[in-house]
Order: C-alpha cells, then structure tokens, then sequence
C-alpha cells in the first residue's frame, strides 16, 4: 500500500487539473466541474442508496410532504379565525348601528352634537372593518339579499319587486351576510 507524503508535496503538481494516464483518458475523463454541475434529483439519490438509506429517504419526503400540508392547513385556519372574529366583533355592533339610524331618522344627531361625533367615529371603525350597508328604496327585490317582511300595494310608477322602504339596513363583511335587509315591496304576496 502506498503513503502519500502531504508535505512534501509541491503545490500545484496534482490537482483538480491533473490527468490521468492512458490512451482515452482525455475523452472521457470528468472533471471536477462536471461532477458538481451535475443534477442529483429524487430517484437518482434514492436509487443509489442502500435499502435502510431508502427507506429513511422515503420517510424523509413523507414528512416533509406532511409539513408543507400542515403549514397550508394552519395559515388557511389562521385566515378563516381572523374573518370568523371580525365577523362577530360586527354583528355585535348591528344593534347599536340600527340604533343610530332611528337616531338619525328622528332627528336626535344633529350635526356637531356629541352623539353625531359619536355616531360618526363608530360607523368609520365599522367601515374600517370591511362592513358593507346594502338594501336601499328603489332597488330590485332579491330574495338572496333581503327579507320581505311586507307586500304594498303598488303605488303605480313603480314596477312589482321593487324595494319601497327599508326597515333594517343589510350588512355584509366581505362575501359574507351578516344580516339581511328588511324591506318592504311593492306588489302582491304572490
């Protein structure tokens, strides 16, 4: 068996570069190069390992696979408690919102009253929320959006499933109901 003497050894006489001997060793002959800028994928790692290394390689993808799956599940939840909280933060301000309408509709928030301040700063922190109002006079009835909780005579001009009145504003967060628009239409029940 032969030793090799490493320092003795002068720097630069064999290397990444030197050569081996022999007719076709030039040819075909890999460099170091060629070794790194090679691509290792799955399989090929898996197929030169042993059976214990394969099995272990196997579970190793498993559990990674279960990992990113975890993580997606988890941040997938994470957004639908965020929008579940929000959504019960602002049902629990409809009352008082419809409150403040009667207010308004009475005539009790005159501008520059504190209650007006008030009425003003809770509806901005409610917008802020993503709380939409929807159900307005004049609107096409849609059974999807509004409660019909009266039919009116047609009072002439206005075409039958038209909204005449609104009793209580709907409310939606986003793509959700929190409550639907009360209305009352014009035309019969039929």
């Amino acid at each position: 068996m032969m030793t090799k003497d490493f320092e003795n050894e002068v720097p630069g006489d064999e290397g990444s570069d030197a050569t081996a001997s022999g007719p076709d060793s030039q040819e075909d002959s890999l460099t170091v190069d060629d070794i790194l800028g090679a691509e290792q994928t799955d399989d090929a790692a898996i197929a030169e390992a042993s059976d214990e290394h394969k099995d272990l390689l196997l579970d190793l993808k498993r559990v990674q696979a279960e990992y990113a799956n975890y993580r997606r599940r988890t941040e997938e939840q994470r957004e639908v408690e965020i929008a579940r909280a929000t959504g019960s933060v602002a049902k629990g301000l409809l009352p008082v919102l419809d409150d403040l309408d009667r207010a308004e509709k009475h005539g009790d928030l005159a501008d520059g009253s504190p209650l007006a301040a008030i009425a003003e700063k809770l509806r901005a922190v409610v917008s802020r929320l993503g709380v939409e109002t929807y159900g307005t006079a004049g609107e096409a009835f849609d059974p999807q959006q509004h409660e019909a909780i009266f039919h009116a005579p047609n009072p002439g001009g206005v075409a039958d499933g038209t909204i005449l009145d609104v009793v209580e504003v709907g409310y939606r967060l986003g793509d959700i109901e929190l409550r639907p628009a009360k209305v009352v239409v014009a035309g019969s029940a039929e």
